[in-house]
């Protein structure tokens, strides 16, 4: 099986900062696309950031120049980090992966848990 765990969310007053990490552990041979979505109360989960096996990132605009995607592939861990925070950023972030598992031959999408973010003064 394959496990993704989050950890960096808390409360941050606005125009605060917060580092949000996620780490993929169990079954896996490799790992190609990584993302952070999100989903406030009463709304959608809504794709925040995705970056490639290679690094290539990709934002939605309410976060560009703020936010900030990486990925760490030796650990198999991907990081947001998130500036210049909104009160419209609150909301349960949520890591996903997609996942080969050894003797596999499709990649699997995979989530996490969630971690809270909520951004107030």
């Amino acid at each position: 099986q394959v496990q993704l765990v989050e950890s960096g969310g808390g409360l941050v007053q606005p125009g605060g900062s917060l580092r949000l990490s996620c780490a993929a552990s169990g079954s896996i041979f490799r790992i190609n696309a990584m993302g952070w979505y999100r989903q406030a109360p009463g709304k959608q989960r809504e794709l925040v950031a995705a970056i490639t096996s290679g690094g290539s990132p990709n934002y939605a605009d309410s976060v560009k120049g703020r936010f900030t995607i990486s990925r760490d592939n030796g650990k198999n861990t991907v990081y947001l980090q998130m500036n210049k925070l909104k009160p419209e950023d609150t909301a349960v972030y949520y890591c996903n992966a997609d996942v080969l598992r050894y003797y596999r031959t499709s990649y699997e999408g995979y989530w996490g848990q969630g971690t809270q973010v909520t951004v107030s003064s």
